[in-house]
């Protein structure tokens, strides 16, 4: 793992991702108290549309407001899942 300033990363960007790329654990500090991880981005991360996020906050609160289906038995589930 390897801590750099964020000024030295401002500096040398392009080395810096190069060795990210490769696999290094870069951390990019800035100030006293904060931190932040370089990491690649591939194509098996999921990162979430505006859509998914809206459906994702309404399905929380249908089920803060108890407007779940209780699955108890394996056929229950078989059923849900209409197999």
């Amino acid at each position: 793992m390897l801590v750099i300033s964020s000024r030295e990363f401002r500096q040398n960007q392009r080395f810096y991702f190069e060795r990210a790329d490769k696999g290094e654990q870069i951390i990019v500090q800035r100030g006293a108290n904060k931190s932040y991880a370089l990491t690649p981005i591939n194509e098996d991360d999921v990162y979430f549309s505006a859509e998914m996020v809206k459906k994702i906050k309404l399905s929380a609160e249908q089920a803060k407001n108890g407007e779940v289906k209780r699955v108890t038995s394996s056929e229950e589930i078989n059923d849900l899942l209409g197999l």
